[in-house]
């Protein structure tokens, strides 16, 4: 009878986005092959406290108290810990969304342990993660986006109105303000007017130490659409059919994602109704943006479409790239590729053969000169 691999799923962790770390971790317990797979659920508490075995399954189930944590703790704890993960663990899914666990942090331990991993590496997920770099690269890339301009917190607390006027400067309203260094619209405005500015900005000073301000797509009274394109490979990346999302609100934030209401839900529709010109276009653009930041196994590209005016043609902008899009129930990247012929489950074996073929690969780099 041939062995069942062992899977780590990684859920939880000290992001904004720890809730919707639960969800996604849930949604893949419940789909994964337990036929196939032997799966270890491993959780992080908000306050960085890893739990296995029925701790974990507590936190997932969002139970309270204070349950005994896995001690791992800096220096040789650590690499124990890494050490033991390798001898126990095959693959790990790091379900983890933003801070900590999207951003190249999670993923620079993996590789000192040497573990097999689903998702892009360091580099990859730190450029992912981080929107002023990654739009850098897309630039350097040639793809199109909207302008925009990166403010430190540090910028903006020390002198709010010159912080402004260089805005003002540089871009016209209305305007996005984002942290940098985080996902699922966790701390995002749209901003209309110079009077909204200041409370955006020290909303996304309080998730960030960088903000990353973005013209609105359209100007004043135009709401582009919103697609997104699902990507999965390695060194030879495909891409999913294109979907949009109508949100319920004036953006896709976090409620639209999150929280949607039953009575005034956000529409997905896959795909999405586009010129066949169109669809190729986003399509090698998501690859494109795929390969400018180095990623690996999975990402979500996402993209506006200023709509066709009157003597205006339709324009297609990229806006950004997320390593580890959400899984959960409602989640457009496991949407894209069912409906695209990869169904869910299939999806996550698909990941799993992605990170061991990356790891194996991995293994024909030598690391010394002997």
């Amino acid at each position: 009878m041939k062995k069942k691999q062992r899977i780590g799923i990684l859920f939880g962790g000290r992001s904004g986005e720890h809730e919707v770390s639960l969800l996604s971790a849930a949604s893949i317990l419940k789909a994964i092959d337990r036929k196939k797979y032997e799966v270890i659920p491993i959780g992080i508490t908000k306050q960085g406290q890893w739990l296995t075995s029925g701790e974990a399954q507590s936190l997932l189930a969002g139970e309270t108290g204070q349950p005994e944590p896995l001690q791992l703790s800096a220096g040789a704890d650590l690499v124990q810990q890494g050490g033991n993960l390798t001898q126990t663990l095959d693959v790990v899914f790091p379900v983890l969304h933003g801070t900590f666990g999207e951003d190249g942090t999670i993923q620079g331990f993996f590789e000192l342990a040497d573990l097999a991993y689903v998702g892009s590496g360091v580099l990859g997920s730190a450029a992912g993660m981080d929107k002023d770099v990654m739009k850098k690269l897309f630039a350097a890339a040639g793809l199109p986006q909207t302008p925009y301009l990166a403010l430190t917190r540090a910028e903006w607390k020390s002198d709010p109105k010159r912080s402004t006027r260089r805005i003002e400067k540089s871009l016209a309203y209305p305007l996005f303000v984002k942290p940098a260094n985080l996902g699922s619209s966790v701390g995002i405005s749209k901003v209309h007017n110079r009077a909204e500015l200041p409370a955006a900005m020290d909303l996304a000073a309080g998730f960030d130490r960088k903000l990353v301000i973005e013209q609105g797509v359209g100007g004043p009274g135009v709401k582009p659409r919103e697609l997104e394109v699902a990507v999965l490979g390695n060194d030879s990346p495909e891409a999913s059919l294109v979907g949009e999302i109508v949100p319920n609100k004036e953006f896709y934030d976090y409620e639209s994602k999150y929280a949607d209401s039953p009575e005034d839900p956000s529409i997905p529709i896959i795909p999405a109704r586009l010129t066949a010109a169109e669809l190729k276009q986003i399509r090698a653009m998501a690859i494109a943006a795929f390969r400018a930041c180095d990623c690996s196994g999975l990402a979500r590209v996402d993209f506006l479409m200023e709509p066709a005016r009157k003597g205006r043609k339709s324009r297609i902008y990229l806006n950004e790239i997320n390593t580890m899009p959400g899984f959960t129930s409602i989640s457009m990247y496991p949407k894209l590729w069912e409906a695209s012929g990869l169904p869910y489950k299939k999806l996550i074996d698909r990941l799993i053969q992605l990170a061991a073929e990356r790891h194996r690969e991995k293994q024909q780099t030598r690391f010394t000169r002997a």
